[in-house]
């Protein structure tokens, strides 16, 4: 499995998440071995500058925090894109660390449908409009090398205009929405035949007081003979096995009867992060 995420330019530089992320990339038990993010970069965040938005020359310098090597390349050169996307993966499968491509381009028209770029990058798009885009340009290179004729090329965008066309007329005959159909590898029996999600009652999950009596008088144990525990996590235990035998819980033995009653039924339990080490919660 390979990690592949993409970003918007304004996302990459400005959103918590990816700085936290970086962090996480390389910590015991929590790294995907090394993570593809791929930045689109129009250079705008929705209406904002560059120089408006972020202190760093580049959108990636974020990246930098784990010394992830970061390739700039020209969105424009489709040939230099593929390159560098098979030296990132090649970078990848061989150090397992991270890696930044930044697609270094621009976007063509609006944010959305009601945005006019114009209204507040002028200079920016007079120059946008008069940009060849990147189809026409590639095309036009592989025909002047002799690699394509125009009549292959004239099919090929026709077989793909022909693809969405008929891809478009059939979504109008559907009427009914298959939750299933959207879901890459759906749950076994999550869903009965219709593809429409079962009834949302819960079957019964209550265990015997007996067992919550056991779970109790283990969790409140040492489980290593002539082992010298803390005197603080003693009275911690000493407390917790005065609840069990006076029928009372609070949040923590209640949370230990959960895990517990799941283990007993021989499930897996991983608890990770920083407190749950000395049970803060």
């Amino acid at each position: 499995v390979m990690s592949i995420l993409l970003h918007g330019d304004a996302a990459f530089a400005g959103q918590g998440v990816v700085y936290e992320t970086f962090h996480l990339s390389d910590l015991p038990s929590y790294t995907t071995n090394g993570t593809i993010h791929v930045v689109v970069n129009n250079q705008i965040g929705f209406t904002t500058d560059p120089r408006m938005a972020r202190s760093s020359p580049y959108p990636t310098d974020v990246a930098r925090v784990v010394n992830a090597p970061i390739f700039h390349v020209n969105a424009d050169d489709p040939e230099a894109v593929v390159y560098v996307c098979s030296v990132a993966a090649e970078w990848r499968n061989t150090f397992n660390k991270d890696v930044v491509v930044d697609l270094v381009c621009y976007r063509r028209r609006g944010h959305n449908e009601m945005d006019e770029p114009m209204f507040t990058q002028p200079l920016m798009y007079k120059q946008i409009h008069k940009q060849m885009p990147v189809l026409k340009k590639y095309a036009d290179k592989l025909i002047a090398d002799g690699t394509v004729t125009l009549q292959e090329f004239e099919e090929e965008i026709a077989k793909y205009d022909r693809i969405c066309e008929e891809a478009y007329t059939r979504s109008k005959d559907n009427k009914i929405l298959h939750i299933k159909h959207w879901l890459d590898s759906p749950w076994p029996g999550f869903f009965n035949a219709d593809g429409e999600p079962k009834s949302m009652s819960c079957p019964p999950t209550g265990i015997s007081e007996e067992l919550l009596t056991h779970i109790g008088n283990v969790a409140s144990s040492v489980p290593v003979e002539d082992f010298k525990i803390h005197p603080g996590l003693s009275r911690i235990l000493k407390s917790r096995l005065e609840m069990t035998q006076s029928r009372l819980v609070d949040w923590a033995l209640a949370e230990y009867m959960a895990f517990g009653s799941v283990l007993k039924e021989g499930i897996h339990v991983r608890l990770s992060g920083q407190d749950v080490e000395r049970g803060t919660f």
